[in-house]
């Protein structure tokens, strides 16, 4: 367990280029007109490029300090999660806080848009902490593939599905449900146990990606 939270301590740590290039968009970036993005949805920065740092520079770097797979794995898992709740913690702040005051301007923060708002405060909190999580461990999982055929095979096929699914009515409507479920979903407790169950299924997988992974 120590070893994990070695990992752990040095994975954030060498993660700080990603909370620079974060922290300047969040306080760099602007918008004009009566509606304006949230400064709050640009902490979710963080979250996409948090995976490409764990998966093309830590891993090598780990594993040649001598850290075992699994524990370099439950390392970037344990990593995600702090983040997740960071970042939620972060943007909700903002939202409440920083956002109402522009009155005369109407703020949009993604929190509003996928309805979490709707269940209060503290649950949309976790809502976008476990959607985060979601977001940080797919990712993770698909980087870690692009080295074998299979992670190609899935780029065609994610490819494939949104070049088909779109322009095709009854199949938009599909591909819209799920994102709805997994996104866009003002059921609470739903959507919190979908990101779960869909997490610890990404999780099985990169385990076993990550078992054939070599340096």
């Amino acid at each position: 367990m120590t070893s994990i939270f070695a990992i752990v301590k040095r994975l954030l740590a060498s993660n700080r280029l990603s909370f620079i290039l974060t922290v300047l968009v969040v306080l760099c970036a602007t918008s004009s007109g009566d509606v304006v993005l949230s400064n709050g949805n640009y902490t979710w920065l963080l979250a996409v490029l948090t995976p490409f740092f764990f998966v093309f520079y830590d891993f090598s770097k780990l594993t040649y300090l001598g850290a075992s797979k699994k524990d370099y794995f439950l390392g970037c898992l344990i990593s995600y999660g702090i983040l997740s709740v960071g970042i939620s913690l972060v943007n909700t702040a903002i939202h409440l806080w920083i956002d109402p005051v522009f009155s005369a301007k109407t703020v949009i923060n993604m929190m509003d848009v996928c309805r979490w708002t709707e269940n209060g405060v503290f649950i949309a909190g976790l809502q976008q902490i476990f959607f985060l999580l979601l977001v940080m461990v797919f990712l993770h999982v698909l980087l870690s593939m692009q080295s074998h055929w299979y992670g190609w095979l899935t780029d065609t096929v994610l490819a494939a599905i949104i070049c088909v699914f779109t322009p095709i009515a009854p199949l938009r409507s599909i591909l819209a449900g799920f994102f709805q479920t997994i996104m866009f979903n003002s059921n609470g407790v739903l959507h919190i146990c979908i990101c779960l169950l869909l997490s610890a299924a990404l999780s099985l997988i990169g385990i076993a990606v990550l078992k054939r992974k070599t340096l």
